[in-house]
């Protein structure tokens, strides 16, 4: 269950608070009245420019299906590596999130934005069609699949971290919830899609010449980035007057001590990156052992995750209104408590029933991972001062991404030294444990969402509470 890009944008435009009031002041019965132009509000369905960026997310979400399910079949069937081989493949592709993450938030603040996802598209497009023609070339081999997961694993890293902050620059303050609740759509309709249209073509073309499609889709979303024409805002540059420009390391100080020392921030990241490693401990072999063990084939795991992610879709559709009625804290408890328990169905499933066990599994940890992290990226949103948030989710996503390759490369591990079946018993066990921290921090008592804070705290500083 890890932080997902859609519900975690960045808030821009003048102080948050401030724009809550606007918000209110502008309110008309027929809608609402944009801030920055002082007119009524259009639908999103009517903006070019949110259209580009939403086709260009649809194209690549659904593309991304294909190779999320491709590269470990080729790893798993056409080169026949190893348990600690194969989990070793999803531990180089996120050692970027460990390495990178954090002087990502800073220098994202520092450059313009779209330049970052159009070169992050182009790259990952280069990087995936290097696959096929390997294959086709018979050269093909596990390092060059590493090397691959290591270029993605980048891109990707400076892409979501310039995506979170991106919307914000091409929709109005008040058009915000709007746009993140159609990217979220969409992108829970790729997972309950894609994995089954995945599986038919690996069936029909074989998994390296199915990762062309992905490759393709970048650069089709590339395209739709580049055609967007509303002007970021401009950098904001550092007045000398108020002292010399704080370095990297002194800004990525500040993210540590803020997210480490808020009393809301710290057990939330520790039930995600918990939740996150023993999650990618099974992860990193399920695939594997469903293939080698149980001869399940890429339609037959591609279907069962189909079904399962129509617990995404329904969590996207049902979280706000199911939080109005029961509060924000018990909502983060009830749903961690959820995914804490998702991996159980699938060690504990006779073989007759591994696939009724897998499709719950998806459908549990989708429909509570998804309710979780609309709520816990809002929270952050709201509590958050504005200059703070660029490296808050920065180092939150250093945090709760952090933990998923030392999960993945311990799957791997265990799965070469105790087996398949046994490795996925040592996650669902370890998971349980998710959701003690938060259950047991002040988040339980939260009852409705705050409002975002005012001010920003001098650079060095931070709150020890909310």
């Amino acid at each position: 269950m890890v932080d997902f890009h859609a519900f975690d944008g960045r808030l821009t435009l003048g102080s948050p608070r401030a724009a809550v009031r606007r918000h209110r002041q502008h309110s008309t019965r027929g809608g609402t009245v944009s801030p920055s132009t002082g007119q009524p509000s259009r639908s999103l369905l009517r903006h070019p420019d949110f259209l580009k960026l939403w086709t260009a997310e649809t194209v690549s979400v659904f593309g991304t299906q294909i190779t999320l399910l491709a590269l470990p079949i080729v790893a798993a069937v056409i080169l026949e590596v190893s348990p600690f081989e194969f989990g070793l493949l999803a531990t180089i592709e996120f050692l970027p999130f460990i390495f990178l993450s954090l002087p990502a938030g800073v220098w994202v603040d520092r450059l313009r934005r779209r330049p970052i996802l159009i070169i992050g598209d182009l790259g990952r497009a280069i990087s995936l069609i290097s696959i096929p023609i390997a294959y086709q070339a018979g050269v093909l081999s596990i390092y060059q699949l590493y090397a691959v997961g290591f270029v993605n694993g980048c891109m990707t890293v400076f892409f979501d971290v310039a995506y979170q902050s991106y919307l914000p620059s091409i929709v109005d303050r008040d058009q915000l919830v709007e746009g993140n609740s159609k990217l979220e759509i969409t992108r829970s309709a790729s997972q309950i899609a894609g994995p089954g249209l995945a599986g038919v073509l690996i069936g029909a073309l074989r998994a390296p010449f199915a990762i062309v499609l992905d490759a393709a889709s970048f650069v089709v979303s590339a395209i739709f980035v580049f055609w967007i024409r509303r002007p970021e805002p401009p950098i904001e540059r550092h007045d000398e007057a108020t002292g010399p420009k704080p370095s990297m390391r002194g800004e990525i100080t500040v993210g540590l001590r803020y997210v480490t020392g808020h009393r809301w921030l710290r057990p939330i990241a520790a039930t995600t990156g918990t939740s996150n490693f023993f999650g990618n401990v099974g992860g990193a072999i399920l695939i594997l052992y469903l293939v080698r063990e149980r001869s399940f084939t890429p339609e037959l795991i591609g279907f069962a995750f189909s079904i399962g992610s129509v617990g995404v879709l329904i969590a996207a559709l049902l979280t706000s209104r199911v939080t109005g009625r029961l509060g924000v804290g018990r909502m983060l408890v009830l749903t961690s408590m959820g995914f804490s328990l998702s991996i159980l169905p699938i060690a504990v499933a006779p073989d007759d029933l591994l696939f009724a066990a897998v499709a719950a599994s998806g459908f549990v940890g989708g429909l509570c991972g998804v309710a979780w992290n609309i709520n816990q990226v809002s929270l952050r949103q709201a509590i958050t001062p504005l200059r703070m948030q660029g490296k808050m989710n920065a180092t939150m996503r250093f945090i709760v991404w952090g933990t998923i390759p030392l999960g993945a490369i311990s799957g791997g591990f265990l799965g070469g030294i105790i087996g398949l079946h046994d490795t996925i018993w040592v996650a669902a066990i370890g998971s349980l444990v998710a959701f003690v921290p938060v259950a047991l921090s002040p988040v339980r008592k939260i009852r409705e969402m705050p409002e975002p804070v005012g001010d920003d705290p001098p650079l060095g500083t931070y709150p020890a509470s909310a």
